[in-house]
């Protein structure tokens, strides 16, 4: 009844629904681009090379969109760089067997993909209720799941259906579909920041905003070891569907924690919640480092999840809460860059750790990440609680 009634709020449906399509690509280009570039006879080493570039050209292009939308506004800012981005995808889809025409499509596809997650949650306090913000926020974390289980699955059906350049095609329209879904909505027309920041760092320069930042970066790590760990057990271990499957699993328990979540009245301070959800998603990884037997590691998976949305619900609102006024979205952007940063980072390391030691090591680095986080929200709690001073603010006309 909770989500039924915020569904049921003007424009709430039509900018999820545009969000969620045109953040699909995300989701989708690391496989299609694995496969349209093996399709094409290339190697296994451009595959890594041209996927850690889309990353990277994200990770960089996501605040500067977004510092970029706290200026100028929404509408023109999604519709451009939905369209350049495509662009980018098909560069990717007309030319998979060119080194340099992948890398180029991987720089032009990542850096300019549209903002429409940190859009979308700098709309949030002004589409619903006070009281529903954080069950908005909700929906929009466990949304995020959904995502990345309908993407990888998007571009295994068209890939088996035809060439697999034709997800690279599907990842384009499906881009600019979503934002311009997005931008042509009043309340992305109407849009403002209250004032704008002329300091070079933007959100950066709010110390409390970067601790709650480089703790994400930790749970960020800690999904990144599990990505891989999740692969390597598989290969020792007999489950069903593999690797795919303890991640499905994972991504299912985030799903699980989110609704969850967002149906709870939990009055305790946003910084109290987020050191306990910290705390609980590492003690799910803790779990991991234990590497049960088959049933049990499904078990644990669905438990990494379990605290992670919930914690990104939290700190969608302190984001929000604590970011210098407009900066918002670009604030919005570093929580992506900041996590997706994690998860590579854990990802990378994992995998070198993993060519000369265990399973239980590996999973253990994962825990130790999020674990720091846990122990950096804690010590931070009481900057985290203060708003942002009004001297902190810099207004340029």
């Amino acid at each position: 009844m909770l989500y039924l009634r915020l569904l049921q709020r003007p424009y709430v449906t039509r900018l999820l629904t545009g969000s969620l399509i045109g953040r699909m690509p995300g989701a989708m280009a690391a496989l299609a681009i694995a496969l349209s570039v093996r399709e094409a006879g290339a190697g296994y080493r451009l595959v890594g090379v041209a996927t850690g570039v889309f990353a990277v050209a994200g990770a960089i292009g996501g605040p500067l969109l977004g510092r970029v939308v706290d200026r100028t506004g929404q509408p023109r800012v999604l519709v451009v760089s939905a369209v350049v981005s495509g662009l980018g995808y098909a560069l990717l889809a007309l030319a998979p067997g060119s080194a340099y025409a992948i890398l180029a499509g991987a720089v032009i596809a990542g850096a300019a993909a549209p903002p429409l997650e940190p859009c979308l949650r700098a709309l949030w306090p002004a589409l619903v209720d006070e009281d529903q913000l954080e069950s908005a926020y909700a929906v929009d974390a466990g949304a995020q799941e959904v995502i990345f289980i309908a993407g990888p699955l998007a571009v295994a059906g068209v890939a088996a259906l035809g060439p697999a350049p034709l997800a690279l095609w599907l990842a384009a329209v499906l881009g600019l579909s979503g934002a311009l879904v997005m931008a042509t909505a009043e309340p992305s027309r109407a849009w403002r920041t209250e004032a704008r920041d002329a300091h070079w760092l933007g959100p950066l320069r709010s110390p409390a905003l970067l601790l709650l930042l480089l703790a994400l970066f930790g749970a960020g790590w800690a999904v990144g070891t599990f990505n891989v760990f999740s692969v390597a057990y598989a290969e020792q271990h007999t489950v069903p569907g593999g690797a795919g499957t303890l991640m499905a699993l994972s991504a299912f328990g985030a799903l699980l924690g989110a609704v969850t979540y967002g149906a709870l009245r939990w009055s305790a301070a946003a910084p109290l919640k987020a050191v306990v959800l910290c705390a609980g998603m590492a003690a799910a990884y803790w779990l991991v480092a234990l590497v049960p037997g088959p049933l049990g590691a499904c078990l644990v998976a669905v438990g990494t999840g379990v605290f992670f949305a919930p914690l990104l619900t939290v700190s969608f609102g302190m984001v929000g809460a604590l970011a210098p006024e407009g900066t918002v979205t670009e604030a919005f952007a570093w929580l992506v860059t900041l996590i997706g940063a994690g998860i590579a980072a854990g990802s990378a390391v994992s995998g070198l750790l993993l060519a000369d030691s265990t399973l239980t090591a590996a999973a253990g680095l994962g825990a130790c990440g999020v674990t720091v986080g846990a122990v950096l929200l804690a010590l931070s709690r009481g900057r985290l609680s203060r708003p942002v001073p009004a001297h902190e603010t810099v207004r340029a006309d």
